[in-house]
């Protein structure tokens, strides 16, 4: 039986500590691959480090700090595949009237999700192997915008956007992007019932995905040597309805 194509790869995930990249971080693990899990909390990687066991390294790195970002690849060298996860992704479904919303807290929600994610890929990419990729991480909003959260949707669109610019612009790396829907990380799953049940009732699959259901887009896109500039959306159809 032929190994996996993630056997001996190197995978790096930024904000591979919690939620869905720490998920991604186990899914690799199991087919074989090295990973590196970087968070800005050293609490954090140590433990994920913990859970994830052999064949995982972790470090720190603060994705709104340039040189920070630059340090950190300098000094882990050529690697594989590059995913990204890093931000709040579960808190951006509400939000004010637009006649109240704060200019300087809107700016700031680019911060992590947009710009961190664009200066990772700006100092990663150049040490990425032959065959390798990259999967960026945006969210449902891109397509089913929601009343008050004109911002996050906005910026989970220019998520969209540069994932196709970048699929031009640096190929033959590969860049793609996971679209989840709701994913029942530690604070989603403190919603109340009720909650959650507006946010799922209506879709076929009437629940939240688990972080292990989402990981698996992130290794098809990572595997997939012929798909780039692609958002694969994992949303119980909630795209459909």
């Amino acid at each position: 039986m032929a190994a996996d194509p993630l056997h001996r790869k190197k995978v790096v995930i930024v904000g591979g500590t919690s939620g869905i990249g720490l998920a991604v971080a186990g899914a690799a693990l199991e087919r074989g691959a090295n990973v590196v899990v970087a968070s800005s909390q050293s609490a954090g990687v140590e433990t994920a480090l913990g859970r994830l066991g052999k064949g995982a390294e972790g470090s720190t790195i603060d994705v709104n700090d340039e040189p920070d970002v630059a340090g950190f690849f300098e000094r882990l060298g050529t690697f594989d595949h590059l995913v990204f996860t890093a931000g709040d992704w579960g808190g951006m479904g509400g939000g004010a009237a637009l006649s109240e919303l704060d200019l300087s807290a809107a700016r700031a929600a680019f911060g992590v999700r947009f710009w961190g994610a664009l200066a990772v890929v700006k100092h990663g990419y150049g040490q990425i192997a032959a065959g390798g990729s990259i999967t960026l991480t945006d969210g449902m909003l891109a397509h089913r915008p929601r009343k008050g959260a004109p911002v996050s949707t906005a910026m989970l669109g220019a998520i969209e956007s540069l994932t196709r610019s970048l699929a031009v612009d640096l190929a033959p790396v590969r860049v793609n992007c996971v679209c989840p829907g709701l994913v029942m990380t530690e604070r989603s799953s403190a919603m109340p019932e009720a909650v959650l049940q507006r946010f799922t009732g209506r879709l076929p699959l009437a629940r939240g995905a688990e972080p292990a259901e989402v990981a698996e887009a992130y290794l098809y896109l990572m595997r997939g040597g012929y798909t780039t500039g692609q958002v694969l959306k994992v949303d119980g159809g909630g795209s459909i309805v």
